[in-house]
């Protein structure tokens, strides 16, 4: 019989391995459930008034298929909205990006900042589930109305009621705000000491030097022979090359998604990855979303 003091030790260590196993699960499964998925054509298109799409496929240092969208904040008829949440709690109702799409009719969405509580653990069970309270890592604000505090160590994207936006500083009264994790690209120029390491999916967002024209690039990654992510550094030289002045990486990995409305619903154009299933959306704390004319 084990001794009631070894008790706490013995739980600790196995926190400590369904810990791990969460870390690696999203790597590991879908090396099997992706084998043989092949990579989608290069393509341009407009998919709404002012918002165009592009699909690019690399295969230099790894596979990688990478979906940008080029939105220009001053096309009749487009609008920006956050999801909202409440201010009292500091929560959001965890969605995924095709529910807020959804339940906001919208035209576009992606996922937005990284949140807490959170934890997947693959066939053991995942946290949040649909519908469950989350609170975002950063400053969070929905039509005027903020539900987050400030968080001065992470980069902030701040839309205002004219639809321009800024990041980290800000020059008008704000009606929108999105943070992220990490700065990428700062005045230009790719902040110094970016990981070129680890490659994983990515969602990330920029504008330009006047904020009038936004970027938003989404990475597929952890899917073997299809796509295997992109590196920060990668990440950055990406909106580098689309003359983006300031972009921040939101929170990817299974979170990242990429939905637009569908003739028949929502559509998914990128490839989710929750649970180690391509295709699979995870419910996450808060979101960007655009009304827009066709």
């Amino acid at each position: 019989m084990k001794s009631p003091r070894r008790l706490p030790l013995l739980l600790f260590a196995a926190a400590l391995l369904l810990t791990s196993l969460a870390c690696d699960m999203g790597r590991i499964i879908p090396n099997v459930l992706s084998f043989g998925k092949a990579q989608p054509e290069e393509s341009r298109r407009q998919l709404f008034n002012g918002i165009v799409y592009s699909v690019s496929v690399r295969n230099e240092e790894r596979p990688m298929v990478i979906h940008i969208l080029d939105i220009d904040l001053n096309a009749a008829g487009l609008s920006l909205l956050v999801t909202p949440g409440n201010p009292d709690s500091q929560t959001v109702s965890a969605r995924t990006t095709s529910q807020f799409l959804s339940d906001n009719n919208l035209q576009l969405a992606i996922n937005g900042d990284g949140f807490s509580p959170w934890f997947d653990l693959g066939p053991l069970g995942y946290m949040p589930r649909t519908g469950q309270g989350v609170t975002p890592h950063g400053f969070a604000m929905s039509r005027g109305t903020a539900y987050t505090e400030e968080e001065d160590r992470l980069p902030t994207l701040y839309m205002y009621n004219n639809n321009y936006a800024s990041m980290d500083s800000v020059v008008a009264q704000r009606y929108n705000a999105l943070s992220g994790g990490l700065k990428l690209v700062s005045g230009g120029q790719a902040v110094e000491g970016l990981d070129d390491s680890h490659p994983d999916p990515r969602t990330a967002i920029g504008i330009d030097q006047i904020g009038q024209r936004m970027v938003i690039i989404i990475v597929d990654g952890r899917q073997s022979g299809y796509s295997e992510g992109a590196t920060m550094a990668e990440l950055a030289q990406l909106f580098l090359e689309r003359n983006i002045h300031n972009a921040m990486n939101l929170d990817g990995g299974g979170s990242s998604t990429l939905v637009i409305q569908g003739p028949d619903g929502p559509q998914v154009l990128n490839s989710p990855i929750h649970q180690g299933f391509p295709g699979r959306e995870r419910p996450v704390a808060n979101h960007l979303g655009f009304y827009a004319n066709p």
